[in-house]
């Protein structure tokens, strides 16, 4: 479950967003647009949304989100993130269910899921972490909360508390506004914060029922996926242990997951007991260790990684007669890009990059930085306006590690940056040509080159992007460097396009709507432009018209 509670955030627009992304809900269920009342459940769950109004009503509440700025959107980072969330997916016992994977820049420890397949990991998670074992295990434990319909049923509860609370939270919104003055945000704030509390209760309670079949089909999940299946035991000790210091005040607040996810030795016993059961059916040597709650480790050998497929296999999509050795291909450090991963969501997630920084240089004073960590202290001093320091820092790395993507590539942005062009474009040239359909190099290449801001450059990262616009309809980061590529190029209606497809996918909807209306009027448009124009126009429309009659408007839309 998603905690976005006013009193975890000081801003009113928590709040708000909160508020809209339930009220898309109702918008979802409904039959037409005109119709609020939710749908009937009927007696079965699946019965209650059809999947492609559970698909409408997650990529709402994601588009809510990033409008809000809560959610960490790097290319890198997504490509980690998406690698290691299909491979348990392909690995669940829903094999076919879509999933859409994405971070939140929040540092508390969270994870959830909702409607659609739609999965959240904060970044504080991920820093809590010790290995990519442990998210992958917090991560096969939320891909079966979707594949049993366990987010699905909740809604079945949630239908009978959220309409009223919700008009109770709106109307002391909108109370709190009409005081005016300093004091409205904080009004707002504890007027809802038990109406937030009892639907957040509710849902815990709910939520708790369906955790032990959470548990026991993610740890069988990351075994098929050749994932440690102690590492979710491993996680949930190290949350008791953050729980049991908590009175000190040491970790600071009882983590956000541990409201949802409520962790007792008896469920970790249990999760290790299950992984150790998996091992012993594939042939797995000795006993599988744990961390206790104090944070010790076991120090025997881990068994051996199983073979999938033969006599005893436990992944049902591999012919019985199959034997893959997957002991070259996977490992514990599973997609080879969580060390640098990790750091780099340490660097995004900073309040500041004169933050980040300042946080490695107290790391390195109580021990010497890891490669993973250096490359971590690079990209905060280029983010924080140290381009030439940056570069020398990626340099050095990159003598150690030359065909290290990540490492090239903050390589050849730091380079751009620091005025060493012909170097930085001759480093992103070779990595397009060894990865030409790369989102990650493709974007930050035509990001290097708007930032140039001539006419040529805006030609070449158009080129570079478009192999990429096929299967980029709904990236809006993508649509935002398209649209800033096509801007310098000269191409003011692809441009005009793309910038209003960025809002519509940021949750801004009506700004979107206005923004395709003025350029529908343009007398320069060709019959296909135009029809594309009118498509979207016609696809936005009723989304806009259920937000204004829920009271939603964008008021910067009017001054566009």
């Amino acid at each position: 479950m998603l905690d976005l509670s006013p009193s975890r955030d000081p801003r009113l627009r928590s709040i708000l967003s909160l508020a809209i992304a339930a009220l898309m809900l109702g918008a979802a269920g409904a039959a037409p647009a005109q119709d609020s009342r939710l749908p009937d459940i009927g007696s079965s769950a699946g019965e209650l949304l059809s999947p492609s109004q559970q698909e409408e009503y997650g990529a709402m509440m994601l588009a809510q989100l990033r409008h809000y700025e809560y959610t960490l959107e790097d290319p890198l980072i997504d490509s980690w993130l998406e690698a290691m969330g299909n491979r348990l997916a392909t690995n669940s016992d829903r094999p076919t269910q879509p999933f859409t994977f994405f971070m939140m820049r929040e540092r508390q420890i969270n994870a959830f899921a909702t409607l659609g397949g739609y999965i959240g990991v904060n970044t504080g998670l991920v820093l809590a972490s010790d290995r990519e074992d442990e998210v992958a295990g917090v991560l096969s434990h939320e891909i079966a909360h979707v594949t049993q319909h366990h987010v699905l049923r909740s809604v079945e509860r949630a239908q009978r508390d959220q309409v009223p609370i919700l008009l109770a939270m709106l109307g002391a919104l909108a109370a709190a506004q009409a005081a005016g003055g300093n004091s409205a945000d904080d009004a707002a704030q504890a007027a809802m914060v038990s109406a937030m509390g009892l639907m957040q209760q509710r849902q815990i309670n709910y939520t708790r029922s369906n955790e032990q079949e959470a548990d026991r089909l993610g740890i069988r999940t990351l075994a098929r996926a050749d994932y440690d299946p102690v590492a979710m035991a491993d996680f949930f000790a190290t949350m008791q242990a953050r729980s049991r210091t908590n009175a000190a005040n040491y970790w600071g607040e009882i983590p956000d997951y541990l409201r949802t996810h409520p962790v007792t030795t008896t469920r970790i016993t249990e999760a290790k007991q299950r992984a150790e059961q998996i091992r012993k059916e594939q042939g797995g040597a000795g006993e599988v260790c744990v961390r206790d709650a104090a944070g010790d480790v076991c120090q025997q050998e881990s068994p051996h990684r199983p073979r999938y497929g033969g006599t005893g296999s436990t992944n049902p999509l591999l012919p019985g007669g199959l034997v893959i050795d997957t002991s070259s291909v996977a490992s514990a450090s599973g997609t080879g890009l969580y060390e640098k991963a990790k750091e780099r969501m340490r660097v995004l997630s900073a309040e500041t990059p004169v933050a980040a920084v300042r946080e490695y240089e107290q790391m390195a004073s109580v021990a010497p930085l890891t490669d993973a960590q250096q490359y971590g202290r690079a990209i905060a001093l280029l983010r924080n306006a140290r381009a030439r320091d940056a570069a020398d820092a990626l340099a050095t790395l990159h003598t150690r590690h030359p065909d290290d993507t990540w490492v090239t590539l903050g390589l050849a942005e730091a380079e751009a940056r620091s005025g060493r062009r012909e170097q930085a474009m001759d480093r992103f040239e070779a990595l397009l040509r060894h990865a030409p359909g790369d989102r990650a190099v493709a974007l930050t290449y035509a990001r290097s080159l708007s930032e140039y801001g001539t006419r040529d450059a805006g030609q070449r990262a158009q080129a570079i992007l478009r192999p990429l616009m096929a299967r980029s309809g709904d990236d809006p980061e993508f649509q935002a460097v398209f649209a800033r590529a096509c801007e310098i190029a000269g191409d003011e209606v692809r441009a005009g396009e793309a910038y209003a497809e960025a809002a519509y996918l940021n949750g801004r909807a009506e700004l979107a709507l206005v923004r395709l209306e003025n350029l529908k009027k343009r007398d320069d448009l060709d019959y296909y432009a135009r029809s594309r124009i009118e498509s979207r126009i016609a696809a936005i429309t009723p989304t806009v018209l259920e937000l204004r009659r829920q009271g939603v408007r964008d008021e910067d839309a009017k001054r566009d």
